[in-house]
């Protein structure tokens, strides 16, 4: 069966995949692709056909969802023949991705806005003439305005 014209040795498998032995043999331990044959040797061969599957794999990634959240949406079909629950299924997932996606741009915004602030407020800073130090709590609140100074945005994005 290894010499059959249809399966792919698994270099071969990975370059038409545009990915690594390695990610392939990961997804393996995984459960989301399995090699369609094992040589006595120990060698995997996969169908051209199991390259659909590794692309949905890298496209979901892509889009944001972890493999552990992808192994399960594919164990998770009831029907696998049924492909209106398997698109009802996907669709679930996407749209809650793309909430956490807006929930990260409207945060990612929040932290842009508060960039802006801190920026205008070191252009107050600039044309004052104290230097910030603990004396005067490193110019906490402003010695100007008397306002405090904005606080500095998380990296949590």
């Amino acid at each position: 069966m290894p010499n059959s014209p249809e399966l792919l040795k698994i270099g071969k498998f990975a370059e038409l995949a545009k990915t690594n032995l390695r990610t392939l043999r990961y997804y393996e331990e995984l459960g989301l692709v399995t090699p369609s044959h094992r040589s006595k040797g120990g060698f995997r061969y996969y169908r051209p056909t199991d390259l659909a599957r590794v692309q949905m794999i890298q496209a979901l990634q892509e889009l944001g969802m972890h493999l552990d959240e992808i192994g399960q949406f594919l164990r998770d079909i009831p029907d696998p023949s049924s492909r209106e629950a398997w698109l009802t299924r996907l669709r679930d997932i996407l749209g809650q991705h793309e909430k956490l996606i807006q929930a990260r741009i409207e945060a990612l915004e929040d932290q842009r806005r508060l960039v802006d602030r801190s920026l205008s407020h070191l252009d107050i800073c600039a044309e004052c003439e104290l230097s910030p130090n603990a004396e005067n709590n490193y110019c906490e609140p402003c010695q100007i305005r008397a306002d405090p100074l904005p606080k500095l945005p998380s990296p949590r994005c």
